[in-house]
């Protein structure tokens, strides 16, 4: 694994022999003991974090940080500030640096600054890396997805588009149909003409009919004129019929006779017409064993059943999860105009855990919720619901599992393990930190600091009362 790259910048040879000896041993450490020497080594290599003093002889740190962003704009700089100057550090961050050490400090706070400046450099080149993926081969008409099930509907979509035939698509719910009825619709002859969804379980009973295929003026209370249905909206287009599996079974015989002749009569007239519309339904139901059960006319299925093409559950492609939620994050963030860059890896690795019952829905329902509440500039675990904090991230399927590299496997691992360790501790100790950071032999502060990492929250284990 690449040793990442760090520029420390200070006129003070004993802060540079300091920060030698808590960053050299893990990482590839450069050092310089004035601002024109740093801007020199700048200007030919690029570094994932540089940290420079604000005020030293050559150039001030001020200069160092706009030639940093200038040439590497990916590089994230940490300024070291006395008391006196902490609002020009400030104004440093405004500009684009990532944090400011306030001098004097502890060597442990440094080294956690640093580490968090690195990781997100690294999920700010992830996501970049995500979204460049999104607009490459791994993507079909805004769905997302580079998984061989995935590829697979890719396919059968695409194939679907070229025939002018019945699409049956069926899968769990949020598992993105209407988004693939519409790739099949714009990838068809007839996408200049209207796409037009309708969710069939959303209708009252009373006005399906009605609103499928018409009504003349006069044919019901109510009726005071004339109204086309959804077939002639969609005419020579594409009626999608979402959840076609909740319709009545008398407006399935109607719906069965409109697709096998081709007309359509409008409720309260005796004169049929005929439509030009391509027929895509959908459905979270297994109609097989609906027409067993009597519940969907049996003809009708056949007649939708031309072309079925089934979407896979987002647990049957978590490798896809990375991807998905890049995207969603990408979308929410600019959405409600938040500078949210990157998602954690102890909250990716809960992300990829988690079964999804609600699928690609409900992943981005999580991801937006996130979004909103995260208090940095990445979602970490404890932004997620709580139902995922609490996945067993270290218990992967074995096809996930085995893709890992070594140390990424032994990194999911030590979360589940630190995760369960601290849920104990606190737990003993009715979440008193203080008692908890006792008993495990280690700082107060350095127990916060792991809490806050793995999501863990001390309240949720104090007693009531």
């Amino acid at each position: 694994m690449n040793r990442a790259s760090v520029l420390v910048v200070d006129d003070k040879e004993n802060m540079l022999k300091l920060f030698t000896k808590i960053l050299g041993d893990e990482h590839n450490l450069t050092t310089a003991s004035d601002g024109s020497k740093a801007l020199a080594l700048i200007a030919e290599h690029e570094y994932d974090v540089v940290v420079t003093d604000l005020k030293m002889p050559g150039a001030s740190g001020f200069t160092v940080l706009e030639s940093v962003k200038a040439r590497w704009p990916e590089t994230e700089v940490v300024l070291m500030t006395a008391y006196g100057s902490v609002p020009d550090a400030v104004e440093a961050i405004k500009q684009g640096a990532y944090d400011y050490i306030q001098k004097p400090f502890d060597p442990d706070a440094a080294a956690l600054v640093v580490a968090r400046a690195l990781e997100r450099r690294r999920l700010r080149a992830q996501t970049a890396s995500l979204r460049k993926e999104l607009e490459g081969v791994n993507s079909f008409h805004n769905m997302i997805g580079k998984s061989p099930p995935m590829h697979e509907v890719y396919g059968l979509l695409e194939r679907a588009a070229g025939l002018d035939v019945t699409v049956l698509l069926t899968g769990e719910t949020g598992t993105g149909k209407e988004l693939a009825a519409r790739a099949v619709h714009y990838h068809s002859e007839r996408k200049h003409n209207r796409f037009v969804p309708v969710n069939c379980g959303a209708l009252p009973a009373e006005l399906v009919e009605s609103e499928l295929f018409g009504h003349a003026k006069g044919a019901f209370t109510g009726a005071t004129a004339s109204k086309p249905g959804l077939f002639e909206e969609a005419t020579r287009g594409t009626l999608f019929l979402d959840e076609v599996g909740e319709l009545p079974l008398p407006v399935q015989v109607k719906l069965n006779r409109a697709l096998q002749d081709k007309e359509i009569r409008r409720v309260g007239e005796n004169t049929p017409f005929s439509v030009d519309v391509r027929i895509i339904a959908a459905t979270h139901r297994d109609l097989k064993a609906e027409v067993q059960a009597g519940r969907f006319r049996e003809d009708l299925y056949y007649r939708l059943h031309v072309f079925p093409i089934r979407m896979p559950a987002l647990r049957e492609r978590r490798e896809d999860i990375p991807a998905l939620a890049a995207h969603f994050l990408g979308k929410h963030a600019r959405n409600s105009k938040r500078d949210i860059t990157g998602i954690a890896n102890a909250a990716m690795r809960a992300l990829t855990a988690y079964n999804w019952p609600g699928n690609v829905r409900e992943l981005e329902n999580a991801i937006e919720r996130a979004v909103a509440i995260a208090a940095g500039k990445e979602i970490d675990i404890r932004d997620l619901p709580v139902e995922l904090r609490g996945a067993q991230v270290g218990a992967l399927p074995a096809e996930v599992l085995i893709k890992m590299p070594y140390r990424e496997a032994m990194e999911t691992a030590r979360d589940r393990i630190s995760r369960e360790y601290l849920a104990v501790l606190l737990r003993e100790f009715d979440g008193n930190v203080t008692r908890a950071a006792e008993r495990a032999g280690i700082e107060r502060e350095s127990l916060h600091r792991l809490l806050k990492r793995y999501g863990v929250r001390s309240e949720d284990f104090k007693k009531a009362g």
